[in-house]
């Protein structure tokens, strides 16, 4: 069961800057120019503390962010609430096709739990190195800086929904165009309607695993109950009418100047593929039926590509003692068929990008490749959420960047004390 409460939230004085020039992206779409972009917004920008810079030579970043934080606080920059809140989230945004839809959120405390049926399920696998940054930052501040996003099997939204009816605490709008509509709530009632909504509710990570993974370390060193027994969410139901999953394509390269990789990537193609010409406007595969559909951009011989897996049957050997839902997954497909079998990497090349990138956009995909900096890139269909959930559900993880939930949450709405 989900143990989902209210927090104490610090979060940006009124006085500071408009909550635009001191929210960000998520720290890890953040590159060093864009972090530079931030800071010229305001100097409180939110990516001091949750990408912290060292500030001098043999100084510690991590200890950078919570001298930073402390300062913030004292001097009034950030404010402590009193009284816990639980915060109504809306996030108004444009699709690639130009239709806008609005996705509904609830910022909450939830208890943190082990994986498993009926608690929190991931559905991402996650890396080393990425965990161990985010505990050294969590060690350093003892707050969650930014929520991790998940959905819930139950949907709370109705009961925080009437608080929404009068003007916003705060609205952003990001520079992709999502307008973030904010809303502390600070009624019990509508507290305890919300816990008991979602109660027997079973949670599922849709970005943020490595967060998760920080937050049950961190609970593990700290001995007691208390506030590091919890994390930061952004809580949204599965059947949210805004809610919407993007593809991530996938790029390769170090084909350059390597003739015999790169007609061992053709032949392995033609043979596990049934393969089509086609051009710019036919790339996409979305609308594709069956098992294993991808768009592929070859630079090397110019052109481009639908591929269809000829032989589905053969992914039951191939995947033995994967389910069926994993199975039919095409990130998983193009894993194993393509980046294993054909081009011989292993999981562990994946997960740590070894001759792998990644595009969320056919035009960047395509940019990237023109520029030579990649040499082959495959477009996937987004993941339905049907899919997503079946494969959580039988306890298992897709590989890296199998989802795109669009739009991001901000960091900077509002922060969670763990001590």
């Amino acid at each position: 069961m989900a143990d989902v409460r209210p927090f104490p939230a610090l979060h940006y004085a009124p006085t500071v800057h408009s909550l635009h020039a001191v929210t960000a992206p998520p720290y890890d779409v953040i590159d060093d120019d864009e972090r530079q972009k931030l800071l010229q917004h305001s100097p409180f920008n939110v990516v001091e503390l949750d990408l912290p810079m060292a500030s001098g030579e043999g100084s510690d970043r991590y200890m950078h962010a919570a001298e930073t934080l402390e300062e913030w606080i004292l001097t009034g920059a950030l404010t402590q609430d009193h009284d816990p809140t639980i915060w109504a989230l809306t996030q108004e945004y444009a699709a690639p096709d130009g239709t806008t839809h609005t996705r509904n959120g609830i910022l909450a405390r939830v208890r943190v739990t082990d994986y498993g049926p009926g608690q929190i399920r991931p559905h991402e696998r996650t890396q080393p190195g990425p965990k161990q940054d985010r505990l050294d930052l969590t060690r350093a501040t003892r707050y969650n800086l930014s929520p991790i996003f998940s959905l819930t099997s139950k949907d709370a939204w109705p009961q925080v929904a009437p608080e929404t009816e009068s003007e916003s605490w705060a609205t952003v709008t990001d520079d992709e165009g999502t307008t973030h509509r904010l809303w502390p709530i600070r009624d019990s009632l509508v507290h305890a309607a919300v816990e008991e909504v979602l109660a027997d509710a079973e949670l599922l990570i849709a970005d943020g695993h490595h967060r998760y993974e920080t937050a049950r370390t961190y609970m593990a060193e700290v001995p007691g109950e208390g506030a590091h027994c919890f994390t930061l969410m952004a809580l949204t139901g599965l059947d949210d009418p805004g809610l919407t999953v993007f593809p991530t394509h996938r790029l390769l390269s170090g084909l350059a100047g390597s003739p015999d990789i790169q007609d061992h990537l053709t032949n392995g193609i033609s043979e596990a593929f049934e393969v089509e010409a086609t051009d710019l406007d036919g790339l996409d595969p979305d609308g594709m039926e069956g098992i294993g559909c991808f768009g592929f951009i070859d630079q090397t011989a110019g052109r481009y590509l639908k591929l269809r897996l000829k032989d589905p049957l053969a992914l039951d050997q191939l995947m033995e003692g994967r389910s069926e839902a994993y199975r039919h997954l095409d990130a998983a497909i193009l894993e194993k068929v393509v980046l294993q079998n054909i081009l011989g990497l292993s999981e562990e090349d994946v997960e740590a990008k070894r001759g792998i990138g990644y595009a969320k956009s056919i035009e960047s995909a395509l940019g990237l490749v023109s520029a030579g900096t990649y040499q082959a890139a495959f477009i996937l269909r987004a993941t339905p959420i049907e899919q997503v959930r079946a494969v959580a559900a039988a306890g298992e993880t897709m590989p890296p960047k199998s989802t795109y939930f669009y739009p991001k949450l901000l960091s900077g709405m509002a922060f969670n004390p763990l001590s």
